[in-house]
């Protein structure tokens, strides 16, 4: 039984990093691809570090399990959030269908606030 558990949770965890490569070739610009990858490729890690836990039910490796999945759910979302800035600040162009860019309605009022202070 337990290895139809793991081998269900490998399949799953593969399926979503491959959802996540197939998002960063086909999506059709750096957000949209900073999306598919964090979430898609995030569960499909921590699918597969469950499935490895499962599979050698060792309290060493279950402790370094849940390290990496930890580290996976703190760095993920801050360095997609960085990388997002990044592009915003170059420039980089956005895709068909965004109708609001809050970042830039931010940087506009704080420079506005600083123009006004000055």
């Amino acid at each position: 039984m337990m290895e139809w558990i793991v081998s269900i949770l490998l399949v799953f965890g593969s399926l979503f990093m491959l959802v996540a490569a197939i998002g960063v070739v086909k999506l059709s610009d750096v957000y949209m691809r900073m999306h598919a990858i964090t979430k898609a490729a995030s569960l499909g890690a921590i699918l597969m570090l469950a499935a490895v836990f499962l599979w050698h039910p060792q309290w060493i490796v279950g402790i370094e399990a849940f390290m990496v999945v930890i580290f996976v759910i703190f760095t993920a979302p801050i360095g997609t959030h960085m990388i997002a800035r990044v592009a915003h600040r170059m420039d980089v162009p956005k895709g068909e269908g965004y109708i609001m860019d809050e970042l830039q309605d931010e940087l506009d009022r704080q420079e506005k606030e600083g123009e006004e202070t000055l």
